[in-house]
């Protein structure tokens, strides 16, 4: 009988049986490379341990190889089929002495699974989740009960996976409901000073609509404001969060009935805002552009242009550049005008250019006031060491008509870098435009067409005050700040780079 078939050995006796075994020897080696033969298992000294020659001579033609096949194949019988390697948990589970298949074969395949393992040495890949199937994200500890791990850090920020990033499974969320616009961004800490966002939400709720002639904030603005937080409302309630910070900024500071309208908001919306106060709102600022100040730079302006304020940061960098860019902030100011009440006090549907040189004079006059030595003396390599970061609807606007974008497009504009003759071309051709040619430019809108040449306006006296050879576009703000100094404060990305803590004792 052969071993490999279990037929019978052809007629012609060990001529025949070594042609047989030759033609064998040449399809293993197709298939590996080099035959693997029998003998080559069996003890030395043995029949088996011979060469091919040796065992035609010392076996019969016609007797069955008996102790060959129990060595081959121990299955006493017929062959079995092997698993199957696509159903990896029933490879896993099978153990090296309970594969047996005897064919060529199925002993490669065996060969390159022994042990668990796959082509070569490589661990098998897991088993693919299946779909539909959410991961579950372990609740985190009540505060005051975190455990300590061997690391020194929090038990909760050991993966005892060892991945890269601990807490990428963590979701940290940040509204920020200001002057004219309401927004939500809820994000998730990657590699050190980042982060994926998740979610997002932006609407165009005008809640400081007729503050500056009222004083107060109106029905009409409240209820859409309300109606735009009982969406982010919804969307926090959907996700694990595990820490977020709701803000409101200058119109419920400025508004006799903004505790009011945020007691309304807690009934209506179960979301309880914080009002914050100017210096927070410009540290904020800067904590969410920290990434766009290149490492050249020794003197930034950092200005934000809102609907009821702006926020302008003076930061200057020495050799110790702290982790936190906010700590380099030297002189910052608030001033009371941004695009909404600036357009509101001389219109922003028909600007002339005389409208435009009053709503610059006005801006001028604020800065005036504002104490801050001048930045020429901490250049040291020319006009490289010093530039202007500019965060609002405002910059990010000219960026996207400066591009001729078909519609906007964050990816291209935030971080876009702006030479000065650009920034004047750019407001001399919105200037140039009447509401209805503005409001037709898809990166502008007709929510925007009637706010953005006072933004350009407040822009204009900053480049004055301050004048740059160029200007860095920023399409974030307070929500990453927000985001970023959350995800500091908890430490996610010092623990991030910590080493798997040790396996030895405490």
């Amino acid at each position: 009988m052969d071993p490999d078939s279990g037929a019978k050995t052809p007629e012609g006796g060990a001529s025949a049986a070594r042609g047989e075994e030759r033609s064998s020897r040449r399809r293993k080696a197709k298939r590996r490379g080099k035959s693997r033969d029998v003998a080559s298992f069996a003890p030395l000294g043995s029949a088996d341990s011979a060469g091919p020659a040796a065992r035609s001579h010392i076996q019969e033609p016609g007797q069955p190889a008996r102790k060959r096949k129990r060595r081959r194949g121990k299955s006493g019988g017929a062959q079995q089929a092997a698993p199957a390697v696509s159903d990896v948990a029933a490879v896993e589970s099978v153990r090296p002495s309970e594969t047996l298949a005897p064919s060529g074969k199925s002993r490669h395949r065996r060969k390159k699974n022994r042990g668990g393992r796959g082509l070569q040495g490589r661990p098998l890949a897991p088993a693919k989740t299946q779909p539909n199937v959410a991961k579950v994200v372990p609740p985190a500890p009540a505060p005051g009960k975190e455990g300590r791990n061997r690391s020194g850090g929090d038990a909760s920020a050991f993966d005892p996976r060892g991945d890269r990033f601990p807490f990428v499974n963590d979701l940290y969320a940040a509204l920020d409901l200001g002057t004219n616009n309401c927004r939500l961004l809820i994000a998730q800490p990657t590699r050190p000073g980042q982060f994926r966002v998740v979610d997002a939400f932006s609407r165009i709720v005008r809640l400081g609509e007729g503050l500056a002639a009222s004083r107060r904030l109106s029905a009409e603005a409240m209820d859409r404001a309300v109606e735009a937080l009982r969406i982010c409302a919804a969307k926090l309630a959907n996700k694990p969060i595990r820490r977020m910070r709701l803000i409101a900024t200058e119109a419920c500071r400025a508004a006799e009935n903004g505790e009011e309208f945020l007691d309304r908001v807690i009934s209506e919306t179960g979301l309880e805002l914080e009002i914050i106060d100017r210096e927070t709102e410009a540290r904020l600022a800067v904590s969410g552009c920290a990434s766009l100040v290149g490492r050249e730079a020794r003197s930034v302006v950092l200005f934000d242009i809102g609907g009821g304020s702006s926020e302008i940061a003076v930061i200057r960098i020495g050799e110790n550049r702290s982790s936190r860019l906010a700590n380099h902030i030297t002189h910052w100011t608030s001033l009371p005008v941004g695009v909404v009440t600036l357009s509101e006090r001389h219109g922003g549907r028909n600007v002339t250019p005389e409208v435009f040189s009053a709503m610059v004079a006005e801006v001028e006059g604020m800065l005036a006031d504002f104490y801050c030595p001048p930045l020429e003396a901490v250049r040291r390599h020319g006009a490289e060491d010093f530039h202007l970061i500019g965060t609002s609807g405002t910059v990010t606007t000219l960026a996207g008509v400066h591009l001729d974008l078909p519609r906007y497009d964050r990816r291209k504009v935030d971080g876009l870098w702006l030479t000065d003759a650009e920034v004047s071309a750019m407001q001399a051709k919105l200037l140039s435009w009447d509401f209805a040619g503005r409001a037709a430019n898809p990166c502008i809108g007709p929510d925007r067409a009637d706010l953005v040449l006072a933004g350009c306006a407040i822009l204009e006296a900053i480049r004055r005050r301050w004048p740059s050879p160029r200007m860095r576009v920023a399409d974030r703000g307070l929500r990453e700040g927000l985001l970023t100094d959350m995800m500091a404060d908890d430490g996610v990305w010092r623990r991030a780079r910590q080493r798997r803590p040790a396996t030895g004792g405490q």
